[in-house]
């Protein structure tokens, strides 16, 4: 058995100080507070495996790329930063280019190199479309939303329910198993609200990319917020929203229905200078991602880790809950049950933190 030690290991039953993991054969198989008799690692935190639902890339490779090789070395790159879980995120594109593309993910879901497949488009509002290109986006019309959907191993889709037949694919969405996600979307309150009861449970990186929050006319965001079955997506990169908010979200929606989030893209622990993301120019700069030609803000360039890391030190949420919001709620969210959660019998998806909540050490079954 291998003992894995810690000043503080948090638990869903809380935070165990000092206290130790034991591991076997890829699970963890004992949870105890106290000194244990020996250690092969010790560390001043160990949290959960990270999961991640919405992620582009990194280490300068793009799941947009559609080279099997590409994308096992950005799914490598989170996973050496604590992210053992990942869902892969797919940018607008041709219906045609993302059917490819997504075929690619579909076989590297069956080897567990990522946990399935988001599409972010093409079915979203050319008035909030941020970083996907204006010219590919599109009606969700039923014969190109059943197209996507053969792809195996597809667990989310992005729609703006205002488009012409955007409830209609909610609603075919979530018949069909896959988590419906509102976002990039102008969407009214009324008719986000309408989506909800429909049958969406994400909200694509909570008030980015959508109609912002106006006191005549709420739109989609409280409309999200106030759907008790819908998780919310936060960018806590620092950069898409002020670390404020993510407290404030992480308290009204409650932990178990908040998922933080990267969308971070290739650039993503590499050096400043130019990318693509979609087909479109990017500049990072200051770690930064925009795209060159508008200046909207281009995905992340962090990792869960980071995002982790800055929840906790800038928003002030405390440990636990921290870990709900990067691991447990969004393995639920995707229904696997056997991670996100520190606990006997589940994987040994393990973080081993330092005392500036950095990176020490990843465990992975």
């Amino acid at each position: 058995m291998t003992v894995l030690s810690a000043d503080k290991v948090v638990t869903p039953g809380g935070i165990l100080e000092p206290g130790w993991v034991g591991v076997e054969g890829g699970r963890i198989t004992r949870v105890e507070e106290g000194v244990p008799e020996r250690a092969d690692r010790h560390a001043h935190v160990i949290v959960p495996g990270f999961v991640d639902i919405h992620c582009h890339g990194g280490g300068g490779a793009s799941f947009d790329s559609a080279d099997p090789d590409e994308c096992v070395r950005a799914a490598a790159f989170h996973r050496e930063h604590g992210t053992t879980t990942l869902v892969a995120s797919l940018v607008t594109a041709s219906p045609a280019d993302l059917e490819r593309r997504a075929s690619v993910l579909a076989e590297l879901a069956d080897d567990g190199v990522v946990a399935g497949i988001h599409y972010e488009g093409p079915f979203l509002s050319v008035a909030r479309k941020g970083a996907h290109d204006p010219t590919l986006l599109r009606d969700p019309d039923p014969a190109t939303v059943e197209r996507l959907l053969k792809v195996p191993n597809v667990r989310m889709m992005t729609l703006a329910p205002e488009l012409d037949g955007g409830l209609d694919a909610v609603r075919r969405v979530r018949d069909a198993g896959v988590i419906p996600a509102v976002g990039h979307t102008d969407a009214t309150y009324d008719v986000a609200a309408e989506a909800t009861r429909a049958g969406a449970r994400v909200a694509t990186h909570l008030f980015n990319g959508m109609r912002p929050l106006h006191h005549r006319e709420p739109g989609p965001i409280l409309a999200l917020l106030d759907a008790p079955e819908v998780v919310v997506e936060l960018v806590g990169d620092g950069v898409h929203l002020h670390p404020a908010i993510v407290a404030h979200v992480a308290r009204v929606a409650g932990g178990a229905r908040t998922a933080l989030v990267t969308d971070s893209m290739a650039a993503a622990g590499m050096a400043d200078g130019e990318y693509t993301l979609g087909g479109l120019d990017v500049e990072v700069r200051d770690g930064v991602a925009r795209l060159t030609e508008s200046g909207s803000i281009a995905g992340s360039t962090a990792t869960t880790a980071a995002v982790f890391r800055q929840t906790v030190l800038a928003s002030g949420v405390g440990l636990e809950e921290a870990v709900r919001l990067s691991a447990t709620t969004p393995a639920a969210l995707l229904g696997l049950t056997d991670r996100g959660a520190i606990t006997h019998g589940r994987r040994a998806d393990l973080v081993l933190l330092d005392e500036d909540l950095r990176v020490q050490d990843v465990v992975t079954a």
